[in-house]
Parts: C-alpha cells; structure tokens; sequence
C-alpha cells in the first residue's frame, strides 16, 4: 500500500486549465490524468462535477476509460449553501455521486469574503464547512479542505482563519490546505504562518501556492519545512494569472534536495517526457528554460564551463540530469573554446580528442561564423557537417552551379469577397551537378523557399528517391542588423523531419532567400546522410 505520509496533488486538469490559451477537451483531460499518473503523483483533480458538464464527462469516462496505477482521482466543489444542509445540496449530491474517492471542498476562511462574498455570517460559514466534511466522509469519501486566501485571512484575522481549521479537522477533513490565493505571500511568510497554524490547530496541512510573486514554488518548499505534508501544484506551472507553483520544480526540489520519497520508485525519471507530453497536450510550447525538464536547463554555452565540464560534469550542474529524463547539452557558439567543441562533437558521435590544433580550428572558424551571423546552438546538423569538413570528411551529395527564384504578382482571374484581386506565383530554377552529371530543374512554389525546395527534390529526385520522405516541419527568419533597415543581413532556421527525428541548419545570407538556400542546401545533405546513402 502506497505511503500516505506526504501527499503530491496534481490540480492541473482544473487550477492548471484556467490558464489563458488553455481549453482542454474530455479526452485532453483523460490523456494528461495517464501521464500524471505515470509520473506518480498521488492524487489527481479532475474538476467540479456539477458544476460543469465537461468535468461530469470526466468523472463518467475516467470510471471506464483510465488505468490508474499510482493515483486517486479527485472531485473539487464548494461546501453547501449558507441556510441549508449538506444532505439536500445537490452540488454536494454532484460530489458524493462523481465516483471520485476523493473530494477537495473549496471553503472561505477570509472572514471578508464570507461576509462580502458569501453574505453570511462568520458562526454559518463554519458551519458549512463542518456539515459538508462530515455529510461526505459518512458516505465513504476521503476530504480535504482548501482554505482559500488563508494567509490574507490569517493576517486580517487570525483568530477567525485558525477557527475554519478548526472545524474541518474536527469534522474529519485529512487535510487541511492553507491557500494562497492571491499569490502574493513570501516563503518567510509562508514559513512562519505554517509553523503557528500547526501549533495552534494540531491538524495535517497542506499548502496550495499561486506565483504572482514568483515565489510559488519556494513558497511550497517552505511549507514542506514548516510541516506541511500535502503539496498542490500544476504541471509546468499551469494556471490562472501567472500559474501555479510548478508540479516538476516542487517534486524535483523534494526528491533531490530533501530526499524525500515522494513519488514511486522509478517515477522520476519520467518527469521530463511527462512534463513535454503535457505541453503539447495543451498545445503550448514547452518552456525551453524551466529548471530540471527543459531542454536548456542542462545545456552549457561559456567556455570556461565547458572545460570544468570535461573534466567533471558535475562542477557546473546542481544534479544528474538523467535523474529527471533529461539530459546535457553544449551549445556551441563565440564563447566556446577547445572544450565545449569537443564535448559537442563527441555528443554529435565525432571524435575530435587528441588533436588540438583541430578543435582550434573548429573554434576560430565557429567564431568567424557566428561574428557574420551564424548560430549553431539550434542547429546541431549544421554544426555536424562544419565538423566533418573540418576533419577532411566532407559530406558532399551534390554541387550547386546556380539557382534562381521569380515571383509574379498578376490579377486574379477568378476573385471573390474573400479573396485578394491579385496573385502571387513563384518560380524556381536550380542547376545543380550530381553523380557528375548536370541537371537543370524547375519548380513552382506559394513562395521562395517553397519553389527552392520543390526544385531541388525534383533534381535529385530519381538517384535519391528517399528524399521524398524529408518534409520541412519548420521555417525561423530572423533580420540581425534592424538598423539597416531592408538591407539588413538575414538568418533563417530550417527544420527537417524523416519520420524518425527532426534536424535543424542554419543559413546567413544579404537577403532572406539567399539565407534559405544555404540552410535547405545544408537540410537535403544532412538528410541523405541519415539516410545512408553513400557520397560523391
């Protein structure tokens, strides 16, 4: 049976949903509960049944359609009506026949909001949360109790939020969670504030912190240091305003810092997949920066990093990245030396070791590019060809003698209101040697690099017919010098897929299709080499 000692609550389907940009379908939420569940925490908010028809559909599908290993699910609402019972509610009826065996019970322990917002008095408000706790624990039902804006409560009156504590422990509540909910405490508010609602009540507390400090997630440690042994959070900081604090950061702090065993055994090692997976789930991009899961959070760009690195990895990073799924990355660029291109290239599976007057050159021919606009940190297959050149292993599929792009702009023939009376038509030509023989091709595209890229399939087409399964997943352009106006240099990222993997080049150029040529030359080669074919 699982440890019941410390608890991680994931509220990501219902506080981590109202995050703007985020609405999520029955079958999103069914999707991240799995990958929640897989990452091991120990309970799941699944939303307000009742209250909404989506979260109803939740609890209804879960019963049948999730596995769940490691958590419970839980059902969130409000304590009944002032002026009523709890047992002819039927928002409480909505809790108690959701299937959940668990229910978090919103209650107002701000005794401004009882009387502002609930318009009744403190003695009723108490008494809501007691009727409740127990009407549910009679049927069968764990509870917890979110204390909402419990510590602008307790600072306004303290004796009232300790009396709401009070009542739900007595009723039975198992938990009892100080809410911050405006987000605007600091952890040594947290930490004190904690540390006296413990000693005052005796009841098990849990913290539920908002970020609009920033300080979420250090707000939580600082609960856990004061007693606390219930955390909730979100996965990747999801959440309304500026989120919550982060499910991955808090779980990652308690694991690894406190050694605290907090999830199942070999649960943490998906936290990094599980974190990305949700993202796409939410379809936001996953936060490149965000300690622990993103992709930056172990990639090392300074020189003097990278030499430390080679020799022990461990004197500039805070843990093993592998601990979370993750892992780490050099990121070549003007500030590497002999070391980050080493470490590079043995990442990329060269071997530049041993032969300094080699990663020399590689670093003082990097430098050179980057100071003419180049950048290699997202674009690892453009590096890799650098590499093999300067080894004297060129990759060389084709010879490029000459292109040429036209764009007409003409009046649309067939128009409607919905249409622009003009239209655009791109064409490309390219003249290219390959297998030693010349071959000229034309192509038409929605734009240039459209064109360039069709052109140059349909040349090579019929000796490399695995390039019909390249396909451009991704088109960055960026203008470096915004002081010069339109003739400014340009630089453009081109991301590849093959149905196995994704590769990135980049391409610098005095104008944006220039830029594109070198990155989609640097793309088909890169490609055909991942392929196997053999070279020139």
């Amino acid at each position: 049976m699982r440890d019941d000692s410390f608890h991680v609550f994931d509220t990501t389907l219902r506080d981590g949903a109202q995050r703007e940009g985020i609405n999520l379908r029955v079958s999103d939420k069914l999707a991240i509960a799995q990958l929640l569940d897989d990452f091991g925490v120990a309970f799941i908010e699944g939303g307000w049944p009742g209250a909404n028809p989506k979260d109803t559909e939740f609890f209804q599908r879960a019963s049948r359609e999730l596995t769940l290993r490691h958590a419970q699910l839980t059902a969130f609402g409000a304590t009944r009506r002032a002026g009523g019972k709890a047992a002819d509610d039927p928002q409480v009826a909505a809790l108690r026949d959701s299937g959940a065996p668990v229910v978090t019970l919103v209650a107002k322990s701000d005794d401004r909001h009882v009387e502002r917002a609930l318009r009744t008095t403190l003695d009723e408000n108490l008494a809501m949360v007691a009727d409740t706790v127990f009407y549910l624990r009679e049927h069968g039902q764990r509870v917890f109790v979110d204390c909402e804006h419990f510590f602008d409560g307790y600072r306004h009156n303290p004796s009232y939020a300790l009396d709401v504590v009070r009542a739900a422990a007595e009723a039975g509540a198992d938990v009892v969670v100080l809410c911050d909910t405006n987000g605007g405490m600091l952890p040594s508010d947290v930490f004190r504030t904690v540390t006296e609602v413990r000693e005052a009540t005796g009841a098990r507390l849990g913290v539920h912190a908002q970020d609009d400090t920033g300080c979420a997630v250090a707000n939580t440690l600082a609960a856990v240091e004061a007693g606390a042994t219930h955390v909730q959070c979100t996965a990747n900081g999801y959440g309304e305003r500026v989120g919550n604090a982060n499910l991955f950061s808090v779980v990652g702090a308690l694991a690894l810092k406190h050694g605290r065993d907090v999830l199942p055994e070999g649960c943490l090692g998906e936290m990094t997949r599980v974190s990305h997976a949700i993202a796409e789930i939410v379809n936001l991009a996953p936060d490149t920066h965000q300690p622990y899961v993103g992709v930056s959070a172990f990639a090392h760009k300074a020189g003097l990093h990278a030499s430390a690195i080679k020799v022990d990895p461990d004197l500039y990073q805070h843990t093993d990245p592998e601990l979370v799924g993750n892992s780490m990355r050099m990121l070549v660029s003007d500030m590497a030396g002999r070391a980050s291109i080493e470490l590079k290239a043995k990442e990329l599976g060269l071997d530049l070791s041993g032969d300094r007057t080699l990663s020399g050159r590689v670093v003082d021919r990097v430098k050179g590019l980057e100071l003419s606009g180049y950048s290699f940190e997202a674009a690892d297959a453009s590096l890799e060809l650098l590499l093999r050149e300067e080894m004297g292993r060129p990759v060389r599929y084709f010879g490029t003698e000459s292109w040429r792009v036209l764009t007409e702009r003409r009046p649309r023939k067939d128009t409607s209101p919905l249409t622009s009376e003009y239209e655009s038509l791109t064409e490309a030509t390219v003249k290219l040697t390959v297998k030693g023989e010349r071959v000229i091709a034309t192509a038409e595209g929605n734009g240039p690099v459209n064109a360039l890229d069709r052109a140059l399939r349909s040349s090579m087409e019929g000796v490399y017919p695995e390039l019909a399964r390249l396909e451009l997943t991704d088109y960055k352009v960026r203008i470096l010098e915004g002081s010069s106006g339109t003739n400014a240099i340009t630089r453009t990222l081109i991301t590849f897929g093959d149905g196995a993997g994704e590769w990135t080049t980049v391409g610098v150029g005095a104008n944006v299709v220039d830029a594109s040529w070198v990155a989609l030359e640097q793309a088909f080669t890169y490609g055909l080499l991942r392929q196997g074919y053999p070279q020139e």
